[in-house]
């Protein structure tokens, strides 16, 4: 489901998401074509209700991705303010249509995407939050569809 269904479901979890995700530098986890791990660098984007990405149409990551389409995103643990991991899986979709594009590039408002790129948005299907409070002791919040 849409990162806008998430969102209604639970707003408070997908904050934490959208402060953790939305353009910062974090890590894809996809199935290569014998089935082993691979992890890619990604900056994915958050707004009008979706989870995307563009990426290079010579990437690695498009076959990963369109021939299994499972992913995992996961931010780094660091940063600013208490210490939490947000992790978010589910299937991804490419996006072809035009009119949703031109929204995905508004949102990004970035000149490094070229009309070359692949569109992909991150349907939502399981979001884990692990939170460490000043003592490291852990709360883990789950949301599934």
């Amino acid at each position: 489901m849409s990162w806008k269904v998430f969102e209604e479901d639970a707003p408070e979890l997908a904050w934490l998401g959208f402060e953790r995700l939305n353009r910062k530098i974090i890590y894809l986890g996809l199935l290569n074509e014998d089935g082993a791990p691979r992890i890619h660098p990604v900056t994915p984007f958050i707004g009008g209700g979706m989870l995307f990405m563009f990426t290079k149409s010579s990437s690695p990551k498009i076959r990963d991705l369109r021939r299994d389409g499972r992913y995992a995103l996961h931010c780094s643990v660091g940063g600013e303010g208490p210490l939490f991991e947000f992790l978010v899986s589910g299937h991804v979709e490419v996006i072809t249509d035009a009119k949703v594009r031109a929204k995905a590039e508004k949102i990004a408002a970035s000149t490094v995407i070229l009309p070359s790129y692949v569109l992909f948005e991150f349907l939502v299907e399981r979001v884990l939050v692990v939170e460490y409070d000043e003592q490291k002791k852990r709360r883990i919040r789950h949301w599934n569809r």
